[in-house]
């Protein structure tokens, strides 16, 4: 058996090689497959869409917030990758109790690239975690030379619609907001606020990014708000790139680039 400490700080034993893995996460299921253990890996959630046959090729035991605990016991995992804003506390609770349960905690990109160490450790992937975590520190560190001489933007960005939802100060996705020399306007609130096209129209954003998830925002979104802020860029982005933690910073800040030119 191996002793590691996740993200949380919570001791956990696990097998020195656990060959049968439940990832709860979708970005921690995409990390896995990039890092060669997808053949370890006996269940996933219905959220975890990337790389696309894995839905159907692995078990599915339910989403992020419900899961079916039947379904995991019949899978006999050796350990659960869960994360402490996608997964809740009552799904830790219940799951560690019968399995060795590790639990990420990723609020700016130092976290995640330790995530991506810490699981490189965890399932003998130490080349691979490294190579990976190598590669995004040198896509991250050619980007910060990149935007530093864009202007800056006052954004608002809409993860949800009836009612808008944005995001606060401390999440992921103001983390990478800030390395895109964005100002979140939202930022003195915590979390997910929600807000209104009014409220959002008297903080006068240079920008209204409008994300691809949780909700589909579609060209037609971006008409209704231009009707009342004629006057606002408002785009559709990839939220995936602002939202999803581990191998997807690969591709991230290529794709940042894009939206700066």
């Amino acid at each position: 058996m191996q002793q590691i400490i996740d993200q949380m700080g919570r001791q956990i034993k696990c097998p020195k090689k656990p060959l049968r893995i439940i990832s709860l996460v979708p970005s921690q299921t995409e990390l896995l497959v990039d890092l060669g253990l997808e053949e370890y890996i006996v269940g996933v959630t219905k959220f975890c869409v990337h790389p696309k046959h894995l839905r159907i090729s692995k078990k599915v035991f339910g989403g992020t917030k419900k899961i079916s605990l039947a379904k995991i016991e019949a899978a006999k995992p050796d350990i659960i990758l869960c994360n402490k804003e996608e997964n809740t506390k009552e799904i830790v609770d219940t799951l560690e109790k019968l399995y060795p349960v590790h639990v990420s905690n990723i609020n700016d990109l130092e976290d995640s690239l330790e995530l991506i160490m810490q699981y490189g450790s965890i399932f003998n992937k130490m080349f691979s975690a490294t190579k990976i975590v190598n590669t995004i520190r040198n896509e991250a560190n050619a980007f910060k030379d990149f935007i530093k001489n864009k202007a800056n933007k006052k954004v608002v960005y809409l993860i949800w619609k009836d009612p808008y939802m944005t995001v606060g100060r401390d999440t992921f996705i103001n983390h990478m907001l800030t390395l895109n020399n964005y100002t979140n306007v939202f930022a003195d609130y915590l979390r997910y606020p929600e807000t209104t096209l009014k409220a959002i129209q008297k903080l006068k954003p240079d920008c209204i990014l409008l994300s691809s998830e949780p909700y589909p925002f579609k060209r037609t979104h971006i008409d209704e708000i231009k009707k009342i802020m004629p006057s606002t860029t408002v785009e559709l982005v990839d939220g995936e790139y602002f939202s999803w933690y581990g191998s997807r910073l690969l591709d991230a800040f290529i794709y940042f680039k894009s939206l700066h030119y």
